[in-house]
């Protein structure tokens, strides 16, 4: 039984991390570019708010006033916001799809591969 758990559990590791690139003779994925015009306005939009944004970041702060301050601010919370609703993401909450796991998760998954095992 133990030969068997082992087995499986081994299995399941090498497939879990088995990395894409080892995987060199398939042939690569190709995305078709859209087409319509309404895709190429919304995706100009986008850029234009996404380099305000980064203008915004560079710009020193430290030099404007309170008021303008407070203008930027206002500005930036209406360019997300804008974003948020047409499910555009920023650069700055952009994560890119990754799987996190904390300390205490890994440890518990080791102490159940202990015990199973």
């Amino acid at each position: 039984m133990k030969k068997i758990t082992l087995s499986l559990m081994t299995l399941f590791l090498v497939l879990l991390f088995s990395p894409d690139e080892l995987r060199a003779d398939a042939e690569p994925i190709t995305v078709p570019a859209e087409t319509t015009t309404e895709v190429t306005v919304a995706s100009a939009e986008a850029t234009a708010r996404i380099d305000r944004l980064m203008e915004i970041k560079v710009m020193d702060v430290s030099t404007l006033s309170a008021s303008e301050k407070r203008v930027l601010r206002k500005e930036v919370r209406a360019i997300r916001s804008e974003m948020k609703a047409n499910g555009e993401a920023t650069v700055a909450n952009s994560r890119n799809g990754g799987i996190y796991l904390s300390a205490g998760g890994i440890i518990i998954v080791i102490l159940l591969l202990i015990l199973l095992l």
